[in-house]
């Protein structure tokens, strides 16, 4: 038997974290690891003490038919990434390599193409986590620099006319 290799090993431990997720939508599980070690886990969920949408029997933007990646201030869990984020200290994370995984609750199967939503995407700049690799198939992966493709590449920054911002 081969031996795995690093990234798809901790991918497969962020697979086991998405385990815990108690979102309606989108199962996500996330490690962040530094120095080859686990600094912390996160799955997306309600806040502590809060009911999550399980416990209420509906998710608010499923109810109001509300598109994946819109209107996220609706919805109930705090994304894996930001609870990875908030369960670490920054001195341990920067330079880091958050692992991400994401599964379809209702077939439970992997959700290739997946990615950080854009405020996901600014508490993992701001932490200085440098790498985030997300799985894709059950080896398969994409490995993102954060530096060159969210900072470098800002497409958070509107096209706006050269006219029109005078």
């Amino acid at each position: 038997m081969a031996r795995i290799d690093k990234e798809n090993y901790y991918l497969d431990i962020a697979s086991t974290v998405l385990e815990r997720s108690t979102c309606m939508r989108r199962h996500y599980g996330a490690i962040i690891v530094q120095n080859d070690e686990i600094v912390s886990s996160g799955y997306n969920g309600a806040p502590r003490g809060r009911k999550n949408c399980g416990d209420l029997g509906y998710c608010t933007r499923e109810a109001m038919n509300i598109p994946s990646g819109e209107r996220y201030e609706l919805c109930r869990s705090v994304h894996a990434e930001a609870n990875a984020i908030i369960s670490a200290s920054r001195r341990e994370v920067l330079g880091a390599t958050l692992y991400l995984a994401c599964k379809s609750p209702a077939t439970g199967e992997l959700m290739s193409g997946t990615t950080c939503c854009s405020m996901c995407r600014r508490l993992i700049i701001n932490a200085g986590i440098a790498r985030v690799v997300v799985r894709d198939t059950p080896t398969q992966y994409r490995v993102v620099d954060v530096e060159k493709e969210w900072i470098d590449e800002d497409d958070s920054i509107p096209a706006i006319p050269a006219e029109a911002r005078t």
